[in-house]
């Protein structure tokens, strides 16, 4: 008898010998199975690899078939969900991904492990949408980056259909712990990464602006740009400034992919509005609070930045990745500040560059002028004068009137001597002088019309009249010009513009048509009001076969700013 219970009890310590080193042999592989993931963890990788690693070595470490991590938004809500054990089809097929509702939301509010047989049985559970995999047993730990709540680590479907146990609750709180130092040194390896390439993105658009023979605005904004989208690992670079009226957004320069066309206009967004006003960077969750909501679905987070330009005024900087990529960081915004300070530099550097060459070019125009006038004007004056005086000692008629002809031709000379002279100046404020935009406005009216009109420009066109009067002259030479070479059939046009101490004097002659009736009166009405608002006034004489004459006189000085 006592034989068959030593022998009972041989059988059961044998059984229980067996069953220990069972799980001593599965503790030994967890062991081994958690030190290969915390060793994979230790190496320089970026972050995207470290979390993608944390939720395949859950996985393995407690046999579970489904894994996901929650990373954890300021506002208490996923923003970024790495999944494992579910193919990116099925992943598609489910639609979007969870925010942080249900029991993901409680373990976001109440971060301390979860266990449940039966996931569909917590208070919490508002169950799975459409296409997703079946989930019964359930694990939820969370991961801690220097105390402060980073993610959630989430294990579904223990293998053989087992509820997962109390070792499996502390390999996976090992895990978490491993996982919040590895988290922390790769944020800290990419932010000092990400400054490195904003400070480089910085120098090289520095180089790029001051390097550059084409100094355009349009060139510099593309190159700011560029180097942006390049620094910040987006896919569109957008630089904008506000319209006159400060409601909408007009874009100058974009790079990258779904780009805007350069003058496309987008409605002001609250977003914009703060980063202008503060005049600094700011991460946004959707480029949909900053394009407005007819922005295209495949554009995610974006960032904001503030810009300060010499010569453009204030803009913004924005920046836009794909709707699956990771957000901007508060430490893109910071390092995008200093981004913005450096190309501000640059820029100011080339204004300052351009407005040394204006001066420069200036002088030169100045120095050309002197010397036509005090040197070639006069000297074609005194050949004149000269020819004038012989005329009464000539008897032949045919030299006479060849000495006649030589005598016009000097004069033509000096009168459009007199016409590059007004052209070469440029007033102190640098604005285009009067007498460019007149010629500039006469030569692209007559370009094609037959013949070139005679132009006669008197007195201190470019520093006597004041802006509001130029307006409407500019506005009233145009007018009247266009009528002559579209309705006139004029073979002659003469054009005349003085000024004097008091008035300024427009006179338009052709040697066409003539009217009686005009057939529209429309432009006749317009040039009019034009002399009117300024206190001057406007006559049109016209016979038929003997072409017309237009007269704009009004006064040089106004006492108010006229309206158009």
């Amino acid at each position: 008898m006592w034989r068959e219970v030593l022998r009972h009890r041989v059988e059961v310590l044998r059984e229980e010998f067996l069953t220990t080193a069972d799980e001593l042999l599965t503790t030994q592989e967890h062991v081994q199975v958690l030190l290969s993931a915390v060793v994979s963890m230790a190496e320089d990788v970026g972050l995207e690899t470290i979390l993608d690693r944390v939720v395949a070595s859950a996985c393995e470490l407690v046999g579970a078939r489904y894994g996901a991590l929650g990373i954890i938004d300021d506002d208490d809500s996923l923003s970024h969900f790495i999944t494992t054990g579910i193919d990116p089809e099925q992943i598609e097929r489910i639609g979007e991904l969870p925010s942080g509702h249900g029991v993901l939301g409680h373990l976001i509010r109440v971060p301390e492990p979860l266990r449940l047989v039966d996931l569909a049985t917590h208070p919490m559970a508002i169950g799975f949408p459409d296409n997703h995999p079946p989930m019964k047993s359930f694990l939820g730990v969370p991961i801690r980056v220097r105390e402060k709540v980073f993610g959630n680590l989430y294990l579904t479907e223990k293998e053989g259909g087992a509820e997962f146990s109390d070792e499996d609750e502390a390999l996976c709180v090992a895990l978490a712990a491993a996982a919040g130092v590895a988290i922390e040194n790769a944020r800290h390896l990419e932010a000092n990464v990400r400054r490195s390439r904003w400070l480089e993105a910085g120098v090289q658009a520095n180089e790029q602006i001051l390097a550059t023979k084409d100094d355009s605005d349009r060139e510099i904004l593309a190159m700011i740009a560029g180097c942006a989208l390049e620094a910040s690992d987006s896919s569109l670079a957008v630089i904008a400034f506000p319209t006159a009226n400060g409601q909408r957004l007009s874009c100058r320069a974009s790079v990258g992919a779904q780009s805007f066309a350069a003058g496309e206009k987008f409605m002001l967004q609250p977003a914009i509005t703060r980063a202008l006003e503060a005049g600094v960077s700011a991460p946004v969750r959707n480029a949909a609070d900053v394009f407005g909501p007819k922005t295209t679905s495949k554009l995610g987070p974006a960032l904001v930045v503030a810009l300060n330009l010499a010569g453009m005024g204030h803009g913004v900087l924005i920046l836009a990745r794909p709707t699956t990529a990771t957000r901007y960081t508060q430490e893109d915004a910071d390092t995008s500040t200093l981004f913005s300070s450096r190309v501000s530099l640059a820029v100011d550097l080339v204004q300052q560059h351009r407005k040394h060459e204006s001066a420069l070019l200036s002088d030169d125009r100045d120095r050309i002028a002197r010397d036509l006038h005090d040197r070639v004007i006069q000297r074609i004056f005194a050949a004149g004068l000269s020819l004038q005086s012989i005329r009464h000692a000539i008897t032949d008629e045919p030299t006479l009137q060849r000495v006649t002809s030589i005598t016009s031709e000097l004069d033509e000379s000096i009168r459009e001597l007199r016409e590059t002279i007004y052209s070469l100046h440029l007033p102190p404020n640098g604005m285009e002088p009067l007498s460019r935009r007149m010629l500039t406005a006469i030569t692209t009216l007559t370009v094609d019309a037959g013949f070139e009109p005679r132009i006669t420009l008197i007195g201190p066109l470019d520093d006597g009249v004041p802006e509001a009067v130029a307006e409407h002259l500019i506005a009233v030479l145009t007018e009247g010009l266009s009528n002559a070479v579209r309705h006139s059939c004029a073979r002659e046009v003469e054009v005349s513009v003085e000024v004097d101490h008091e008035m300024v004097k427009l006179l338009i002659t052709d040697d066409g048509t003539g009217f009686t009736n005009p057939d529209r009166v429309s432009g006749l009405a317009n040039m009019e009001h034009r002399a009117t608002v300024l206190s001057g006034y406007c006559r049109v004489e016209s016979t038929p076969g003997n072409g017309t004459s237009l007269t704009w006189t009004v006064p040089r000085t106004q006492p108010t700013t006229a309206g158009s």
